[in-house]
């Protein structure tokens, strides 16, 4: 059975993209529109979540006006030339127009003017749809879970002679997500981080803190020098949990962004083992590297004196409810939710799993890193 969905009006279509950048999804959508909700989530995946661009007339082409000129002065017996003199028009515009709508005997304005109009809708072809090399370098890329903003900063500065072979982060995203551009197939979307098929308006999160712990010290105590990230060796951390709240801790550097995942015993996240863990992990780091730990202010870094009696490193707590305080870790766990999903229970993996993710995710260009890895990074800071 095919199914079959309600045509939207242009009314009803404006007021979606609307709802859609307030926030809405499409269901409330649908409901609120009194729109079977199949209709509309059809129209998203086919738009991709990009509104398309509305179609308008190109400036330099025959209006509807000019056609019915052109009619008019065929029917009195004027010749092409002069009927084009008198619209401003060159003899060969005329002569193409007339010749292409059926000649002088059959031209019709409104016949060929309906017909103009069905034929510009012919899109025009996207440059990873006419460049197969770029195209297999951006599959390829996608394969390997670059983001497409990484994609197109690599490809600016691997062929920064040839723009042929550079393509736009913007270009990507719509290339994956409106298919009708028909270059990159839309299960390539499953590499991206969100694993989306259509684009979603940016929306405000609420942050989600947690209460304040006696005997800390305040991030605002953390020294200079971890604020403007000039000196390598000052850590964000905290958890992520899988699957049955199985946790496994994870560090980035504040001025390599390189990342450091811990298994933690059988999934245990009570504060002494959290403390001990993660002190095993940092002892083995050299000194110049192992200077301060940022956290939030959960429960499982209560243990936080045991920490630094073992290591040396003073932790320092966020403000409730900022987790933005800490943004290299809260960006980074992003990252690792392509490798570490939610569904996933954490306790399977082993230390080796975990540091096959990270090195994996170490050996990704960032932006922020002028498109380094941070495994480049840090490998500057220890030359």
């Amino acid at each position: 059975m095919v199914r079959r969905y309600q045509k939207l009006s242009p009314a009803a279509v404006d007021e979606i993209w609307t709802r859609l950048r307030c926030g809405h999804a499409a269901k409330p959508i649908a409901r609120q529109l009194g729109l079977p909700e199949g209709t509309v989530r059809a129209y998203l995946v086919r738009c991709g979540g990009i509104r398309p661009d509305p179609r308008r007339r190109a400036s330099g082409r025959l209006s509807f006006e000019e056609r019915e000129e052109i009619s008019r002065g065929l029917a009195a017996g004027m010749s092409l030339r002069a009927i084009a003199a008198q619209l401003g028009r060159a003899a060969s515009t005329v002569s193409r127009e007339v010749a292409t709508n059926g000649g002088r005997r059959r031209y019709r304005a409104h016949i060929s003017d309906r017909q103009a109009w069905s034929r510009a809708t012919r899109p025009k072809a996207c440059k990873l749809a006419t460049n197969p090399l770029l195209r297999a370098i951006v599959e390829e890329k996608l394969r390997r879970r670059w983001s497409p903003q990484q994609i197109a900063g690599w490809l600016k500065v691997s062929y920064a002679h040839d723009p042929e072979m550079q393509v736009s982060h913007e270009s990507i995203y719509r290339t994956l997500f409106v298919q009708s551009r028909g270059a990159l197939r839309r299960e390539l979307t499953q590499y991206l981080r969100t694993g989306r098929v259509i684009r979603r308006p940016k929306g405000v999160r609420l942050p989600d803190g947690r209460g304040g712990r006696p005997n800390i010290l305040h991030i605002s105590e953390r020294p200079p020098e971890a604020e403007d990230r000039a000196v390598p060796g000052h850590w964000e951390g905290d958890l992520v949990f899988g699957k049955n709240m199985s946790p496994v801790a994870t560090l980035v550097e504040r001025s390599t962004r390189f990342l450091m995942l811990v298994a933690l015993p059988e999934g245990n996240h009570k504060a002494e083992v959290v403390a001990d863990a993660l002190a095993a992990a940092v002892t083995t780091l050299p000194t110049h590297l192992a200077r301060s730990l940022t956290w939030d202010q959960g429960h499982e870094m209560a243990a936080h004196q045991q920490f630094t009696n073992a290591t040396g490193i003073e932790v320092y707590f966020c403000d409730p409810k900022s987790p933005w305080q800490r943004g290299s870790n809260e960006n980074t766990n992003g990252l690792l939710r392509q490798y570490l999903p939610r569904r996933i229970d954490f306790r399977t993996l082993t230390q080796a799993d975990l540091d096959a993710i990270a090195l994996e995710l170490n050996e990704r260009p960032r932006q922020t890193l002028g498109f380094k890895t941070p495994s480049q990074a840090l490998a500057e800071v220890l030359r």
